[in-house]
């Protein structure tokens, strides 16, 4: 099992990357302050890519813009499961439109007149908003892909 530590404080990683732009190597910082050569190159790597200066063969995000790909992502996620949730609504709504037979006796549904209020109606309903209430719950649950 691998003993994890907690991540060094930012203050000590700036003078470890200072020191290392001093000229001192990271074996030699590592030997004599603690962190890995490993963790203390990718420090200086970061703060390179944090001044818009990334070491060779070292792009990468900054911390910067790394946070704003995580914000955005998140924000991905939840515009897709809004769009998912208007679709089966959508879809919900449409279904009491246009089967059977209308007010008006003709097959196919509503006659031109009644289009507008149907759905208004079926709102107005109390078990139509139970079952929409219901649905809504079922499709919020559900997790999104």
């Amino acid at each position: 099992m691998s003993k994890t530590k907690p991540p060094y404080p930012v203050a000590f990683r700036e003078q470890i990357v200072e020191l290392a732009r001093a000229g001192k190597s990271p074996s030699a910082l590592s030997r004599e302050f603690g962190p890995s050569a490993q963790s203390i190159a990718n420090w200086v790597a970061q703060a390179a890519r944090g001044k818009g200066k990334p070491l060779p063969g070292k792009e990468g995000l900054s911390s910067a813009e790394r946070e704003e790909l995580v914000r955005l992502r998140r924000e991905n996620r939840q515009i897709k499961l809004e769009r998912d949730i208007l679709a089966k609504a959508t879809a919900w709504f449409a279904g009491g439109l246009g089967h059977g037979r209308g007010d008006d006796g003709r097959a196919g549904g509503l006659g031109a007149e009644h289009g507008a209020g149907h759905t208004q109606a079926r709102l107005d309903d109390p078990s139509h908003r139970q079952r929409l209430s219901a649905w809504v719950q079922g499709v919020v649950a559900t997790p999104v892909g």
